[in-house]
């Protein structure tokens, strides 16, 4: 069985991710759809990016992940089919597929044509009149060609994402993500993160790493090895997030705790 996720922006409240289900489920009806998110603030292209980078990885080979999140749609931004590591990404070529870039090469990409969809798409529903169509014909296993023209994987665009810095025997970074927990997901890699660490943000220092939740008292901010392969700060019960004043871009400083060799 063939796999396509969903993501976007649509929320659940008006129809429209229904509309795109109609579309998979009339032009693949032998997909299992997944939807992965649907209430990302809308427009919000680099939250969608990160989540997509978490999660796309743990579906199998063969994965249509159809990301919708498209502030620019009908205008300049190319509809995209990128293939990488085996999986279909379809969408708006806006920036979403940077993570997923940046962990492997792109194998083939295509611009998706108008007429996929069998008339002319409507100029303020691409989710349901190109990208629907699109995700689905790959998805039934139909010749990649007729999707569109390839084009020069060097072509899709990629946003200008912090990166970690190390600085002596520290490593600098930032908040990627605040989930719906308050908890703040940074881009320091749990691999890099020196012996010991203690963890500086916002003027506040977290003197060690916690192994669970239940290692300090409920509303105690705590560092822990996040599951996403990136160090989180939270607090128990409580958002770190609030606590802290903390949010997206927030810089980060993982430090050797006094006296730990390094």
């Amino acid at each position: 069985m063939s796999v396509i996720t969903i993501t976007t922006d649509f929320g659940t409240r008006d129809g429209y991710v229904g509309e795109v289900k109609g579309v998979l489920a009339t032009r693949a009806p032998e997909a299992a759809l997944v939807d992965v998110a649907h209430d990302l603030t809308p427009g919000d292209v680099r939250g969608a990016a990160w989540l997509l980078g978490r999660i796309w990885s743990r579906f199998p080979a063969g994965t249509v992940h159809l990301v919708v999140v498209d502030p620019g749609v009908g205008g300049d931004r190319m509809p995209l089919a990128a293939r990488v590591a085996e999986r279909w990404f379809v969408g708006p070529d806006n920036g979403l597929l940077t993570l997923v870039c940046h962990a492997f090469s792109v194998e083939v990409a295509r611009r998706i044509d108008l007429t996929i969809g069998g008339s002319p798409p409507s100029s303020t529903f691409h989710g349901r009149d190109l990208f629907a169509p699109a995700a689905a014909h790959l998805s039934a296993g139909a010749d990649p060609e007729r999707i569109g023209p390839e084009i020069d994987p060097d072509q899709i665009v990629e946003l200008a994402l912090p990166t970690p810095v190390r600085q002596g025997d520290s490593l600098r970074g930032h908040v990627l993500h605040v989930d719906r927990f308050g908890n703040l997901i940074t881009n320091l890699p749990n691999d890099d993160l020196p012996p010991s660490p203690q963890v500086l943000i916002s003027g506040v220092t977290v003197p060690t790493l916690s192994p669970s939740y239940d290692a300090v008292r409920a509303g105690e901010l705590l560092a822990s090895l996040g599951s996403g392969g990136t160090l989180e700060i939270s607090v128990r019960d409580g958002s770190a997030s609030e606590l802290l004043g903390a949010d997206r871009d927030e810089e980060v400083e993982v430090r050797p705790a006094s006296g730990a060799a390094v």
